[in-house]
């Protein structure tokens, strides 16, 4: 009886309700749904239903630092955010000072990398700084901190840098002025970066800054490691896993260059550790791998650090000397170009120091006690790495429940994102002259004003502050230096200059220039 109850209603619903009408229901439910969740969102993005925030991201992708930025400012600097139904993603997007000082300092131990992060960029990656938490970090942060603030590292670096510059960039630039040559300037910093950390962590001049500008397959495969990595964090794991169990898509691209990377990796630490054993050991060695290798405590431990180890340190080390600070420059001069007045200060600056130096010649190579006088192009560097960070978005992720600051509830397992890039266009962080390219902001009394570290996350902040912001200026300072006491660096009217997505700030097609003499 029930059962032929069951079967008339199921014949009554079939005959008098048409696929239209149960489309117009499900329609309308979705609507409710929508409508409800824009309610929640309290100014944020709407996280669809099923979908989570993936149309959105996939409606503004040619323009994610942008939505991010607009969205923060609508929600009041914090919004929740959520994938696609099954896939695991929830968290928030940040760029409050109060909160992010919070996640990298108050409760650090709470938010660590995270197994989201390195799970994703383990095969490039593998163990190293950038991709470690807990006692392994503190370990290599140690022992890199240790090594890279040496005198004799430091002299080392700057000797190799100085040299790097004057024998190989300024050659290349002398070709490209007297040729009237369009080019790409990003490129060519991107070179000059690379050779100078591998020349000064490595001892190994790759090469790739020569005169003909050869193509050096390492380096583009680590370009296009990182690229695929990325796409890891733009889809769920049930598609990229699989992709990677089958070997197909990007996947396949990532696995290939992976190999090209870490056999340049393996290849520098298989000849060093030749070199060394042939030698029995180098008389106080300069570059950091060649210390590591000698250093008291592969002595101690019985050869602790193991050749996977040095592989790890290798990459991470590019990865960090190799597209900050040539991003951050090709922004520099950018910004420089379209700021004459700034240029005007920064030309001024120099030419005062080298006077009151006793400098015979403008462009002479510089020595450190010059470039530490350089307040105003520090200062504008400092202000063009604000408007435009090499990293522009950082992620941890929660181990525990937590409350922010700002109220925001963050639960276990969250992945948390701050954007360095949203924070520097933010009116209630910097003012209403927050759009102003104002090298001015960073300078009191004639010095460098540091200003809050979590205003400004450009060098991370807390325990994680970067190792080699010492470093970074110096090499930014010599090269923005050199180029433009030789040359006005003109940008190429007409090209589209816009970020490109990937974990570095890159400009998505280059940035085409040509040079003029100064003195013509």
């Amino acid at each position: 009886m029930e059962m032929k109850l069951l079967t008339s209603a199921v014949e009554w619903v079939y005959t008098h309700l048409k696929f239209s009408d149960v489309a117009l229901a499900l329609t309308g439910l979705f609507l409710l749904s929508y409508l409800r969740e824009k309610l929640l969102s309290k100014g944020g993005p709407v996280m669809w239903p099923v979908l989570g925030m993936a149309p959105t991201l996939a409606l503004n992708i040619d323009d994610l630092l942008g939505w991010c930025t607009r969205s923060l400012v609508r929600a009041g600097g914090t919004f929740h955010y959520r994938g696609v139904w099954f896939g695991g993603c929830y968290g928030i997007l940040t760029a409050n000072p109060a909160n992010i000082e919070h996640i990298l300092k108050t409760n650090f131990k709470n938010y660590p990398k995270g197994e989201y992060y390195r799970e994703r960029f383990r095969e490039l990656l593998e163990d190293g700084i950038f991709n470690a938490d807990d006692e392994l970090w503190k370990e290599e942060r140690r022992v890199a901190k240790t090594e890279m603030h040496s005198s004799r590292f430091l002299e080392h670096t700057f000797t190799t840098m100085r040299d790097l510059v004057e024998l190989k960039l300024v050659k290349l630039m002398e070709k490209m002025a007297t040729s009237k040559r369009v080019f790409d300037l990003q490129d060519m910093l991107v070179r000059f970066t690379f050779d100078n950390i591998c020349m000064s962590a490595f001892g190994v001049d790759p090469g790739s800054l020569g005169v003909d500008l050869p193509e050096i397959p390492f380096a583009k495969a680590f370009e296009e490691a990182t690229e695929y990595t990325l796409a890891r964090f733009l889809m769920p794991p049930f598609v990229w896993k699989p992709m990677r169990f089958l070997g197909i898509g990007s996947e396949r691209k990532l696995k290939k260059a992976v190999i090209v990377v870490h056999a340049f990796a393996n290849k520098i630490v298989r000849e060093r550790r030749n070199k060394m054993r042939k030698l029995r050991s180098l008389n106080d060695p300069s570059d950091l791998l060649s210390r590591l290798m000698q250093g008291e405590y592969e002595k101690e431990e019985g050869n602790y650090f193991s050749d996977k180890y040095f592989r790890e340190f290798i990459t991470s080390l590019i990865i960090a000397g190799r597209d900050t600070t040539s991003v951050a420059l090709v922004w520099f001069f950018r910004l420089v170009h379209n700021h004459p007045q700034v240029e005007k200060r920064i030309l001024s600056e120099i030419k005062e120091i080298r006077g009151k130096l006793a400098s015979q010649v403008i462009n002479e190579p510089f020595n450190a006690e010059e470039l530490n006088e350089m307040v105003y192009l520090q200062a504008a560097l400092t202000e063009s790495l604000r408007l435009y960070p090499s990293v522009p978005i950082e992620m941890k992720q929660a181990l525990e429940d937590d409350v922010l600051p700002d109220g925001t509830r963050v639960k276990k397992g969250a992945r948390v994102f701050f954007s360095i890039f949203s924070m520097g266009r933010i009116e209630s962080i910097w003012g209403k002259d927050w759009e102003e390219f104002k090298p001015e902001r960073w300078i009191k009394e004639g010095k460098i004003v540091s200003g809050d570290q979590f205003k400004y996350v450009v060098f991370n902040a807390g325990p994680r502050l970067c190792v080699g912001k010492k470093f970074a200026y110096t090499q930014m300072k010599m090269v923005a230096a050199a180029i433009l006491v030789r040359y006005k660096v003109k940008v190429v009217e007409g090209q589209t200059v816009v970020p490109k997505l990937t974990t570095t700030l890159y400009t998505k097609n280059g940035l085409l220039v040509t040079l003029q003499d100064r003195d013509g």
